[in-house]
């Protein structure tokens, strides 16, 4: 179990973080949390390394106890037009301009940020395992996506999203294979492994 904490900042500080990233279909989500002081959830930790039933009891919690929350997500096309990167930033700035807060200074995870906020940032590497905001907001991001994928899946059944949430599987690749791929693919993405 990571040792997830509070910053001790006395700035109001909004955590960011992505979901969806290295999939190969769907939008790529990002989620931007408030947390209030003292807060705590004993299942509380990186989305990857909570389960889906815990991730579900976590989000209702986040989000009904968050001092402010929002998730934004960017289409398949748009990622095709600027690629990845850019369309995570854009994601995490759309969830910042979401909340119903304006932060003092944003949080993010990982190691690069395009900050286009008046905002103060600061990048945090594994930041969803140590830190408490930024593990909130993955969990908002991770099942905002989850549950957006299950119902594309039930437009595009063949490729099994509901289980594999357009990740790289073996199963995906085969369908994508046998079936082609559809509009809500990542064209710039390599679907297929280069034979």
């Amino acid at each position: 179990m990571a040792l997830l904490f509070d910053t001790g900042s006395l700035l109001l500080e909004a955590g960011i973080d992505e979901a969806g990233r290295g999939c190969l279909a769907g939008p790529v989500f990002a989620a931007a949390v408030i947390l209030p002081k003292n807060f705590n959830h004993p299942l509380l930790n990186d989305s990857k390394q909570v389960n889906e039933k815990n991730r579900k009891i976590l989000r209702t919690f986040i989000e009904r106890e968050a001092l402010a929350w929002s998730v934004a997500q960017i289409s398949p096309l748009r990622i095709d037009e600027i690629n990845i990167l850019n369309a995570t930033f854009e994601a995490m700035h759309e969830a910042i301009n979401g909340l119903k807060i304006i932060p003092e200074l944003i949080v993010i995870d990982g190691n690069r940020f395009k900050n286009k906020t008046l905002i103060p940032h600061r990048t945090e590497i594994k930041g969803d395992a140590r830190f408490l905001h930024i593990a909130a907001a993955s969990i908002l991001a991770k099942t905002h996506r989850d549950e957006c994928m299950h119902q594309l899946s039930e437009q595009f059944p063949m490729y099994l999203w509901h289980q594999n949430k357009s990740y790289g599987t073996l199963k995906h690749r085969s369908a994508i294979e046998q079936f082609g791929s559809c509009e809500q693919h990542r064209k710039s993405f390599t679907l297929l492994a280069r034979s």
